[in-house]
């Protein structure tokens, strides 16, 4: 197990949800409400739970996405009970997103240092990720990639 690796995939996710600009001006990310910007930060002010809020991100897509992963107010209900989470903590969302890239299998490719792999792997559970196909902004595989080596990640290159 790979723990720098799995951690700066982490951080990955979030710069690539959030933006590094956001995550400065919030809880790290973890107090985050979809549709937030640097310049216009929506955020909520407690972890007891998921905030439940639904927001029109116009082109009829509407989000009840929040925290540091983007987390939908569906998805943590059924977390939170498979996880035995007491609240929608910072430790809970971490536990959330590890959930997520193990049902992607791709925590092996994390700790063999498979960057692309694990991108890949769960480009279908962030929409801000190459390849995601939701119809929204995703960012480079360049970028991402540099965010990851400089949260710690290493790059196993064959």
């Amino acid at each position: 197990m790979n723990l720098q690796n799995r951690q700066a995939f982490l951080d990955t996710i979030a710069h690539s949800e959030i933006g590094a600009d956001l995550l400065a001006k919030s809880d790290n990310g973890y107090d985050v409400i979809v549709g937030s910007t640097a310049k216009h930060p929506h955020l909520f002010s407690t972890y007891t739970s998921h905030p439940r809020i639904v927001v029109d991100l116009g082109k009829g897509l509407k989000s009840s996405a929040a925290g540091r992963y983007q987390i939908l107010a569906c998805y943590y209900d059924w977390y939170k009970a498979q996880l035995k989470l007491p609240d929608f903590g910072k430790a809970s969302q971490d536990k959330i997103a590890y959930q997520m890239i193990s049902e992607c299998n791709a925590l092996h490719l994390l700790d063999a240092g498979d960057f692309v792999g694990a991108v890949k792997a769960c480009s279908s559970r962030w929409a801000s990720l190459p390849g995601a196909n939701y119809g929204q902004h995703e960012n480079k595989l360049a970028d991402l990639q540099m965010a990851y080596v400089g949260a710690g990640g290493g790059l196993n290159i064959t």
